[in-house]
C-alpha cells in the first residue's frame, strides 16, 4: 500500500484518501499491507514529483528575503508546498522500508503522512489563489537525496524525522515573520495554515523522537550528534533554534546547548 501511493500518478491530496486509510486501520483492513515483511523491499530511485516539478541544485534556488510582491509570497510558498509534498513521501516509505516493528509505528507514520496530505492540500489552495501551480518554480531534492542516504532504520528516524524535520520547528516562526508583513488578502488563511503546521510537526518529531529511541541503547546528545555529523551534507544547524518546540518533542536543555555549539563551530 505504501509503495503503491508512493508510485501514484497523482497528486497526494487526492491519493491520499484520509476518511478511507483510518478507518480500514482501525479495523484492520489494511494493515497487512503494512506488514507484509514478504515482498522484496525496492530500493528508491527517483523522488515523485519529478514528473512535475524542474529539479537544481539548492544554492541555484534564491528565495526572496523580502516579501514583496505576489510572485516572491508565491515562492516562499511554493518552497514550503514542495517541503510539505517531500514529507508525504518521507512518511510513507518510512512505513515501507522499514520491517519487523511494532504496529504501533505503521500507525504513527500513517498519521503523519494524512497530516502532511492535509498541509499540502491546503498551502497549494493558497498558492492556487495566487495564480500559481507546483512546479511553477525550481525546486531541489535535498530531502529525498537524505531518504536514499539513511536505509538504516536509526539513521532515517534521527536524520530526517527528528533532525531535519525539527528544522522546520525553528524555521516556522520566521517564516511568518516574513508572510505577515506583506499585505494581501491570502495572508490570513497562510497564517492559518502555518500555525496548523507548527502544532502538527510538534507531533511528529516528537514521534521521529520516540522512534529514534525505540532503536537505540545509546541516546546521548553526542549520540545523536555523530548521527548529524555522518550525514552533515543533508543537515545544517539553524543559527536560532526554537527552544520551546525543540523541548516538548523531546530534546534536552544539554542537547540544545550541544546544537547551538555545533553552529557555532560550522559558520
Amino acid at each position: 500500500m505504501a509503495q503503491e501511493l508512493l508510485e501514484s500518478e497523482n497528486l497526494p491530496s487526492n491519493t491520499l484518501d484520509s476518511y478511507y486509510l483510518e478507518s480500514s486501520f482501525q479495523t484492520q483492513e489494511i494493515q497487512h499491507f503494512f506488514t507484509d515483511f514478504h515482498s522484496p523491499i525496492r530500493p528508491l530511485q527517483n523522488p515523485s514529483y519529478q514528473r512535475f516539478c524542474t529539479i537544481t541544485h539548492p544554492t541555484k534556488i534564491r528565495r526572496p528575503k523580502h516579501i514583496k510582491s505576489v510572485q516572491s509570497l508565491a515562492k516562499v510558498l511554493h518552497s514550503i508546498v514542495h517541503i510539505e509534498y517531500s514529507a508525504i513521501d518521507l512518511a510513507l516509505d518510512a512505513m515501507y522500508r522499514f520491517r519487523h516493528l511494532p504496529l504501533q509505528y505503521y500507525r504513527d507514520w500513517l498519521i503523519v503522512a494524512l497530516q502532511e496530505a492535509n498541509h499540502f492540500r491546503l498551502l497549494l489552495d493558497s498558492l492556487h489563489s495566487l495564480g500559481y501551480e507546483y512546479g511553477d518554480f525550481a525546486v531541489h531534492s535535498q530531502l529525498f537525496d537524505a531518504q536514499s542516504a539513511t536505509q538504516d532504520f536509526r539513521d532515517r528516524m534521527a536524520l530526517l524525522h527528528r533532525g531535519l524535520e525539527a528544522n522546520g520547528l525553528d524555521a516556522n516562526p520566521f517564516v511568518v515573520a516574513k508572510i505577515e508583513r506583506f499585505e494581501h488578502e491570502s495572508i490570513p488563511q497562510i497564517l492559518q495554515t502555518l500555525e496548523v503546521i507548527l502544532h502538527d510537526e510538534i507531533e511528529h518529531v516528537r514521534k521521529g523522537d520516540f522512534w529514534w529511541r525505540y532503536a537505540n541503547t545509546k541516546t546521548s546528545p553526542e549520540d545523536f550528534l555523530a548521527i548529524l555529523q555522518n550525514f552533515k551534507q543533508f543537515h545544517s544547524v539553524p543559527k536560532i533554534l526554537n527552544h520551546k518546540a525543540r523541548l516538548q518533542v523531546g530534546f534536552s536543555a544539554e542537547e540544545l546547548e550541544c546544537l547551538t555549539h555545533l553552529y557555532s563551530t560550522n559558520s
